[in-house]
């Protein structure tokens, strides 16, 4: 599942539980409140009978009594429990010819006072048993079965209640969340674009009058200034540069009118063509920056070929120092790239490797292919890299102390950088427990 799914799930979830668990609460306090209800329902309806069999008691006593039981268990439905016993224990009058064992007789007269649960046959009933003047037993109960069916399908009601709000809370909050999410997903894939290196890139079509419409005009508003700025820096060093670069290039002429100084002569001119060098690497690696991001210019690039190429142009270089380039490049890698750019970048990595390296050392070019796309490694055994400038190994004129006097001015890994970063590619540097090793994934091609 995608991120983006999962969020959207996850809020949606988030949505129809809240919805619910409210729904639930306010359903289970109206169950609770029907259930007291029906609870004071029976209750009265017990003191109701009660108080009728204690007002005939009061006109005839006993025969009274027993002719309205007779009367009331000739008509009974099976809701209602009568029992009137003499002294020893013969039935007078009733719809049962036992006294049930779990009600015990409490008490005298006709009060619903005190009134019991108890089971009879697996039903439940609400009753009392009372002994009356003259050692009468009276027994009157109302089934719990009518209250607890009519709870039953109220639990059932809010049971399918509850199912369909957890339906009706899932699609509401699935609603919710895709337009939520959607509006996040625009910004992701504005940011996508932006870490690219397309600057230039901004959100279609009008901004709405809400939070995220504001969050858009505040990120549109900090690209533009970043846009600016990085103009502005590029223009600078570009403008450094070429400016620069001509009156060194005059200078260079003019000293090839000089005379008789032909030593001091060809060290300045030497130290001018390194500085032009200087210059030439800081418009190519601003080239490659203001390029980041588009993919104008670009086009299906055997690197196979090209890194077989450059591994036998460099291999005579590190034989004559007495280093060992090896090679395992799996063949037909293709990428999207220019061939001039990416031919520059792997001589600059296999210049460095053979100019840092000391004799014996082994240098190694591997290119292996992946699912995500071609993975090129340059491995060597050579000193490796300080540990004060690891995490600033790809900035302009990083140089470690102990390689002052080796020549370079510390941009080769700056403008392997920008290169990479103009193909789409990855860069890392894996750890490893002695030399140098730099990787780079490059994005697969897709045909």
């Amino acid at each position: 599942m995608r991120p983006q799914a999962r969020a959207t799930f996850r809020l949606a979830a988030v949505v129809a539980l809240t919805v619910t668990t409210l729904s639930l609460a306010g359903m289970g306090l109206q169950y609770r409140l029907v259930e007291n209800r029906l609870q004071v329902a029976q209750t009265t309806l017990l003191a109701a009978d009660l108080d009728g069999f204690g007002a005939l008691y009061d006109q005839r006593r006993i025969i009274a009594l027993r002719q309205a039981i007779d009367y009331r268990a000739a008509a009974a439905t099976g809701d209602e429990m009568l029992l009137l016993q003499d002294r020893s224990g013969t039935v007078l009058a009733g719809t049962r010819s036992d006294w049930p064992a779990n009600l015990p007789v409490l008490g005298e007269g006709f009060t619903a006072n005190s009134a019991q649960v108890f089971t009879d046959n697996g039903q439940r009933w609400l009753g009392v048993g009372r002994i009356l003047p003259g050692g009468f037993p009276l027994l009157a109960a109302r089934s719990l079965a009518p209250m607890e069916h009519t709870l039953a399908a109220l639990r059932r009601a809010i049971l399918g209640l509850v199912l369909v709000m957890l339906a009706a809370g899932g699609v509401v909050g699935w609603l919710a969340a895709r337009g939520i999410m959607g509006r996040i997903t625009r910004i992701n894939a504005l940011a996508d674009k932006v870490a690219a290196g397309a600057l230039d890139a901004r959100l279609p079509g009008l901004r709405a009058a809400d939070e995220f419409g504001l969050l858009e005009t505040h990120v549109h508003a900090m690209l533009d200034r970043i846009e600016a700025l990085n103009r502005a820096t590029h223009r600078l060093s570009d403008t450094i540069a070429h400016e620069l670069r001509t009156p060194l290039n005059r200078m260079a002429q003019k000293l090839s009118r000089l005379h008789g100084q032909e030593d001091l002569v060809d060290d300045l001119r030497d130290e001018m063509r390194k500085a032009t060098k200087v210059f030439d690497a800081l418009l190519d690696i601003s080239r490659a920056e203001a390029d980041q991001g588009s993919g104008g210019g670009l086009v299906p690039v055997d690197l196979s070929i090209l890194c077989t190429e450059l591994a036998d142009l460099y291999d005579a270089l590190a034989e004559d120092k007495g280093l060992t380039l090896t090679q395992s490049i799996t063949p037909a890698q293709m990428i999207l790239g220019d061939r001039t750019l990416i031919g520059q970048m792997l001589a600059n990595l296999l210049d460095n490797a053979v100019k840092y390296c000391a004799h014996g050392d082994t240098i190694d070019l591997t290119l292996a292919a992946t699912k995500s796309g071609p993975v090129l490694t340059l491995r060597d055994t050579g000193p490796g890299l300080p540990d004060e400038i690891k995490s600033e190994v790809f900035e302009r004129f990083t140089r470690a102390e102990r390689d002052k006097a080796l020549p370079g001015h510390g941009l080769g890994l700056a403008l392997v950088r920008a290169i990479a970063t103009r193909h789409g590619a990855r860069l890392s540097t894996p750890p490893i427990e002695k030399g140098f090793v730099l990787q780079i994934d490059w994005p697969k091609l897709g045909l």
